[in-house]
């Protein structure tokens, strides 16, 4: 018995050094997974901003992320007030013209803004559902808008875009976009 001992201890370190690196490689951040991929949609009175894909293999489901800042088109005093302006400002009817708010929306802060997200249902040209979110957050006069869009739900679109968002070279851009560079 004493000598199946190290035998043991030996074996269970293994283990638990094999386990720490799983967690450790199932732990990268959130950003690593997004790939940006080029603005989809057509030239309109804004320049185009930035959009990024996750895979379901790596977000739980396919989630796209289209984000731009609108300098000059905020209200300097109220900045995002409510629903309806985001309704108005987040880009959805870039990727649908077909979409429904789902309920109201919620405050949230992103890249140090405070705004609005909202989440809704799309009808995609070809007929296919959708779950989006739309996202408006100001700055002084300046407004950053997001929209996501997935297959799964609405909630699991906006956690993951969030996350997204919320991650430190994201964060960056957006700071600096909002400055103008």
């Amino acid at each position: 018995m004493m000598r199946s001992w190290p035998v043991i201890a030996v074996a269970a370190l293994a283990l638990g050094a094999l386990s720490g690196v799983a967690a450790y490689e199932n732990a990268r951040p959130r950003g690593a997974d997004w790939q940006e991929i080029a603005w989809p949609f057509p030239r309109d009175g804004w320049p185009a901003g930035r959009a990024f894909r996750c895979k379901a293999s790596s977000c739980g489901e396919d989630i796209e992320v289209y984000v731009r800042p609108k300098l000059g088109f905020c209200n300097c005093d109220s900045g995002v007030a409510d629903d309806d302006e985001v309704d108005r400002v987040a880009d959805l009817d870039l990727i649908s013209a077909r979409f429904v708010p789902l309920r109201a929306g919620d405050a949230v802060d992103v890249a140090e803004m405070r705004g609005r997200v909202r989440a809704y249902g799309l009808n995609m040209p070809d007929g296919t559902p959708r779950a989006a979110i739309g996202i408006a957050a100001s700055r002084r006069c300046d407004l950053l808008v997001a929209a996501a869009q997935g297959k799964g739900e609405a909630a699991g679109v906006q956690r993951a875009a969030l996350a997204f968002l919320d991650s430190k070279e994201m964060t960056n851009w957006m700071i600096a976009a909002m400055e103008g560079r």
